[in-house]
């Protein structure tokens, strides 16, 4: 069967075709990271309107790479939350429609659940039972996935996620927007040493996480480094380079721990990374060497599918529909969740 897949939670507009038996087909997606950066950030609004400019050609544009017709599709996914109310609207409208006027069944998928499924697509696949962080924009959780479906939460963030002390601590040094990765690239010119930096809860009997803390220590060592610093004025220098990989080696250093753990807690040996911050070289380093050193095995997305994608979505769908999890009588009309956690997934309620 081929899905045709929507995202369109928040900043980024993708589309995506996937066949149940042979994986991603084709695939297109337009970040809007150049509109928003004069805001500092995602303007909700603007991210709504552009997503309905750019879902259409798109459509058109997978479509012509894979050599199909809307009447070869046979299911039509999208990102039913959660996410920002109004740009999930514009994804699940128009896949409603698709479907409605193809008389095709449609699929509302939980955002997380394309994230956790998304290194499935890779190769090696990872098979189940396995542990997986997930680690994407407001999210950090890690999760005992058993199968499709069947998730259980081992511990998630109590404030501030990874992805959040990223983007807020490269606020602070003035880089813009999207903090994280031009965080992560200032830090490849920093010694992480050379500034000490809490790691929040990395030693607590529990697997949540707290980062709120971090993002305070690193204002505090930019107002004593610079005591007539105000709040937007850029942070230069080798100074500011080693303040990034500091951050970046608590951030990582924590995630590690906590997924070690987890392993160890579980007694599983197969953990997956999922999300945005899933990209970020440190952490793929430190846990590959991390896993070998007790005998596990980690497994990654690739690169350009750890960002939000319309790809995870098309095949998280795929991954129900082979584990019979499809909805069996999709009714008329659907629902958008901007607020809806993983554990309370249930296909049943969007279609």
């Amino acid at each position: 069967m081929i899905v045709l897949g929507f995202e369109s939670s928040c900043d980024e507009t993708g589309v995506a075709l996937v066949c149940t038996t042979r994986g991603l087909l084709a695939q297109a997606l337009h970040t809007q990271a150049a509109m928003h950066e004069a805001y500092g950030g995602v303007v909700p609004e603007l991210a709504s309107r552009d997503h309905v400019r750019r879902v259409i050609p798109l459509t058109q544009q997978v479509l012509t790479e894979a050599n199909l017709s809307l009447k070869e599709v046979d299911w039509v996914a999208y990102t039913a939350g959660p996410g920002l109310a109004g740009a999930l609207l514009v994804g699940a409208s128009v896949a409603q429609s698709i479907a409605w006027s193809c008389q095709k069944p449609a699929m509302g998928i939980h955002h997380l659940e394309g994230h956790l499924l998304s290194p499935r697509m890779a190769d090696p696949k990872p098979e189940f039972p396995f542990i997986a962080l997930l680690v994407s924009g407001g999210h950090t959780q890690l999760m005992q996935v058993n199968s499709v479906g069947d998730y259980q939460l081992l511990g998630e963030t109590l404030d501030d996620a990874a992805g959040e002390a990223f983007d807020k601590t490269a606020k602070l040094l003035g880089l813009g927007y999207p903090g994280g990765p031009m965080l992560a690239r200032l830090a490849e010119q920093g010694d992480g040493g050379q500034i000490d930096l809490p790691r929040p809860m990395m030693h607590s009997q529990n697997l949540d996480f707290s980062f709120s803390g971090l993002k305070t220590a690193v204002l505090t060592r930019i107002q004593k480094k610079i005591p007539n610093w105000q709040s937007g004025q850029p942070v230069t220098g080798q100074w500011a380079a080693d303040l990034a990989a500091a951050t970046q080696t608590a951030i990582t250093d924590v995630l590690v721990a906590k997924s070690l753990q987890a392993l160890k807690q579980t007694g599983l040996k197969r953990l997956v990374i999922a999300g945005g911050v899933g990209a970020n070289s440190r952490l793929r380093e430190q846990l590959t060497q991390q896993t070998q050193r007790i005998g596990a095995q980690v497994f990654y997305p690739p690169v350009h599918l750890c960002t939000d994608n319309g790809a995870m979505i098309a095949y998280a769908a795929a991954e129900r529909i082979n584990a019979g999890l499809a909805p069996k009588s999709p009714r008329q009309g659907f629902n958008v969740f901007p607020r809806w956690p993983l554990i309370e997934n249930d296909p049943s309620v969007v279609v």
